[in-house]
């Protein structure tokens, strides 16, 4: 199964805590972000990320990161 679908099926599970302009959700792969902050940015907002990750307990410093483009918007995922 590719990373999207991956991705677009554990977007649909409850989320595990949300921040100002993130859903956050666990799945196979890592730790996903969903953008919720309307537009999406011109850059991945890693940084944003980070901060508010840690809002919902997650220390994401030290974790892989990558972006994609799911039909429900901007996902940025963490991963080891």
């Amino acid at each position: 199964m590719a990373i999207r679908e991956l991705l677009e099926d554990a977007l649909l599970e409850p989320s595990i805590g949300e921040t100002a302009c993130f859903r956050w959700h666990a799945t196979s792969v890592g730790i996903a972000a969903l953008w919720c902050d309307g537009k999406p940015p011109p850059a991945p907002p890693f940084d944003v990320a980070l901060k508010e990750g840690l809002q919902v307990g997650l220390d994401l410093s030290r974790e892989e990161r990558e972006f994609h483009q799911v039909k429900s918007g901007l996902v940025l995922l963490f991963h080891s």
